[in-house]
């Protein structure tokens, strides 16, 4: 399983790229997201999600952890396939696709190319419960708290410990934002522990 490739972005191909480690060209698909963040000659970590058929191999790419674990939880779900997972991540940040599954948005689920009413609902009722609570109600609006950043780097430390993703949420809920990774950490340790 490769979990993540360092490299120099060599080429950018629709909603790929071809990531240059050592010499060795790695063809990642990314999301429509990430892939117009990436810049030619730019040095990149990608975590990946490495996908096996019979008759074909396929890297997902990813530019944070959280990302490749939402994209974990959707091929989990029957009738959502890694395309269609894909498809999902590409409508929006990964923290915006897990609250709106959080806070059960099969329309905005729906959205997704190839992704219809039923899968979508299929979606929000296998993995609400596993995404853990939403970070703020219904659509982004003036009323709406801030959503967490969606590279929160203590996120992906505790998920990174070993913590689920609805885990790792819960146990950050109420820390302040403001303080720095470690003691946020060490807050959310102390929360989950509790």
């Amino acid at each position: 399983m490769i979990a993540h490739i360092k490299g120099i972005v060599a080429e950018k191909i629709v909603n790929s790229v071809i990531i240059d480690v050592h010499g060795v060209g790695y063809e990642v698909n990314l999301t429509s997201i990430d892939f117009d963040n990436l810049t030619l000659d730019e040095e990149v970590k990608l975590y990946t999600f490495h996908h096996i058929r019979e008759q074909s191999e396929e890297l997902f790419g990813f530019t944070s952890l959280a990302a490749k674990k939402i994209f974990e939880l959707l091929i989990t779900v029957q009738g959502i396939g890694p395309k269609a997972a894909m498809s999902i991540l590409s409508l929006a940040p990964a923290e915006e696709v897990r609250n709106a599954i959080a806070n059960a948005d099969a329309a905005f689920v729906a959205q997704a190319s190839g992704v219809g009413k039923k899968s979508a609902e299929r979606v929000i009722v296998d993995l609400r419960e596993k995404v853990g609570l939403p970070t703020y109600y219904g659509r982004k609006t003036e009323l709406a708290t801030e959503p967490l950043p969606t590279n929160d780097e203590a996120l992906e430390a505790l998920m990174a410990l070993g913590f689920n993703l609805a885990d790792a949420t819960k146990a950050l809920e109420g820390v302040d934002a403001e303080l720095s990774v470690e003691d946020r950490i060490r807050a959310a340790l102390k929360n989950h522990a509790n």
